[in-house]
């Protein structure tokens, strides 16, 4: 190690692929909120700050990481029960107005995991909204938040396995100062 570098460069959250399907999650459910729920549903504001608390812990843990892998972890386990409490507002969403949470049964299902796990989905839902229906809108939400939900376990276990190999900020800190001391010494 380096005795000038032991804080990392942290903070590349925009490049992770769960953080941009987290970021497309919270516009289809803001567009979903505003288009399919009652203004005076408390869920509008409950779904969209469940998305948005996804969306935006992933980028705080990423950016925390500089100092501190445990706010690291935490943050992203936040973005993960977020997401969690978000997939069962939809579910709830289809359940209470008999609609279909499409299984592996259904053929569009196959379809619609297809196209979440392509770079289209990133690229075109907002052009698709308009065009589908709530049921089709709610499971495409559901897929996604699947997708990011098992994108942030293996996040959170790399996260780990990380801490476990690098330790954290005091111990980084503690290397760097035994080795500028060692530096110093060799100089005198």
């Amino acid at each position: 190690m380096d005795a000038n570098t032991f804080l990392k460069n942290k903070g590349g959250y925009r490049n992770l692929r769960v953080y941009r399907i987290a970021e497309v999650v919270y516009d289809i459910t803001f567009y979903f909120a505003h288009h399919y729920l009652d203004i005076r549903d408390r869920t509008i504001d409950q779904m969209i700050q469940a998305a948005r608390s996804g969306k935006q812990n992933i980028a705080e843990g990423s950016m925390s990481a500089t100092t501190s892998t445990e706010t690291e972890i935490k943050l992203t386990n936040v973005a993960k029960a977020s997401l969690e409490e978000l997939l069962i507002d939809y579910e709830d969403y289809l359940r209470v107005r008999n609609l279909s949470l499409w299984s592996k049964e259904n053929s569009r299902y196959h379809r619609l995991r297809e196209y979440c796990r392509s770079n289209s989905v990133i690229q075109s839902y907002s052009e698709l909204l308009p065009r589908i229906n709530d049921e089709e809108i709610c499971n495409l939400c559901i897929t996604l938040i699947h997708q990011a939900t098992y994108m942030l376990r293996r996040l959170i276990e790399r996260q780990q396995k990380m801490f476990l190999e690098q330790g954290g900020i005091r111990e980084r800190m503690t290397r760097a100062r035994l080795e500028y001391r060692t530096g110093q010494r060799d100089f005198k």
